[in-house]
C-alpha cells in the first residue's frame, strides 16, 4: 500500500445523494460498537456489577472523576460530552488496529480506514468540541458576559480580547492536526513495517499505537474539558 496523506477520504459509493466515504463506514461501525456494547451492559443491571457491566462502570466512573475535578459543579453537563469524545475516539483508534484495515479493497480503494486519519474527520470532531465550548459559555456567563470577554470599550482589553479571539481558532486547528499527525502517522509506520516485515518485528509497533490511540483520546478529551471549564468562568476583569 503507498503511504500518503490524503485530506479528503476515497469514496466507496453513494446512498442517495451521499458520498459514503472509507471513514464513513467505520464512524458507523464505531458507533454501532459502543451503542451494542452500552445495550448489553445495561441490558440487566445490577447492584453490585459483574462481568461487562462492571468494566463499563469502572470506565465512566474514571472518566467521571476526572472530569469532576476541574468541571466540578458543571460536572453533569460537561461529562456526557467530553466523555462521547474519549469514548468515539478511543474506540476509532484501536478499531483502526485491526486486521484488514487500509489491506481489504473494494473497487481498488482501502475498504476500512481509521477515522482519524482523515482529517475531515478530525476537523469535524474539534469543531464540535469548539461549538459546545462556546454554547457551555454563554449557557453560564449570559450573551452579555460571554461578549465582554472578547471586546471592551478598553483598548488594551480590546486587543487581548481580539487576540483571544484568534486563539479559539487556534484551538481548533491544534486539535484537529494533533490527532490526525498522530494517528497518521502511526498507519504510515506500521504499514511500512508490516510490508517488510511479516510476523513478529511489527508487533511492538502495534503495542505503541495502542498506547499511542489511548493518549490521543485523552488529550482530546482534557483539552476539551479544560477549554469548555475555562470559557465557562466568569471574567475577573472590569471591561
Amino acid at each position: 500500500m503507498e503511504s500518503h496523506i490524503v485530506l479528503t477520504p476515497e469514496i466507496l459509493g453513494y446512498m442517495g445523494s451521499l458520498p459514503v466515504s472509507n471513514t464513513l463506514l467505520v464512524s458507523w461501525m464505531v458507533m454501532g460498537f459502543l451503542l451494542i456494547i452500552s445495550v448489553l451492559a445495561t441490558k440487566n443491571v445490577q447492584l453490585v456489577p459483574t462481568g461487562l457491566q462492571n468494566l463499563v462502570e469502572l470506565v465512566i466512573e474514571g472518566i467521571y472523576n476526572t472530569v469532576s475535578e476541574l468541571a466540578q459543579e458543571k460536572t453533569k453537563v460537561i461529562f456526557p460530552v467530553v466523555a462521547t469524545f474519549f469514548l468515539f475516539i478511543l474506540t476509532a483508534n484501536w478499531l483502526g488496529l485491526l486486521p484488514g484495515f487500509a489491506t481489504i479493497t473494494y473497487k481498488n480503494l482501502p475498504l476500512l480506514r481509521s477515522i482519524n486519519s482523515d482529517l475531515n474527520m478530525t476537523l469535524s470532531l474539534a469543531l464540535v468540541s469548539a461549538v459546545i465550548t462556546h454554547g457551555l459559555a454563554i449557557r453560564y456567563l449570559g450573551v452579555i458576559d460571554y461578549l465582554k470577554k472578547w471586546f471592551s470599550f478598553n483598548p488594551i482589553f480590546l486587543f487581548v480580547g481580539l487576540l483571544e479571539l484568534v486563539s479559539e481558532f487556534t484551538k481548533i486547528v491544534s486539535l484537529s492536526f494533533r490527532l490526525f499527525g498522530n494517528i497518521f502517522a502511526g498507519e504510515v509506520v506500521l504499514s511500512t513495517v508490516a510490508g517488510i516485515f511479516a510476523f513478529l518485528i511489527p508487533l511492538p509497533f502495534y503495542f505503541l499505537e495502542i498506547i499511542v490511540g489511548f493518549v490521543q483520546a485523552a488529550v482530546f478529551m482534557m483539552l476539551s474539558l479544560v477549554f469548555m471549564v475555562l470559557l465557562s468562568e466568569k471574567h475577573t476583569n472590569e471591561h
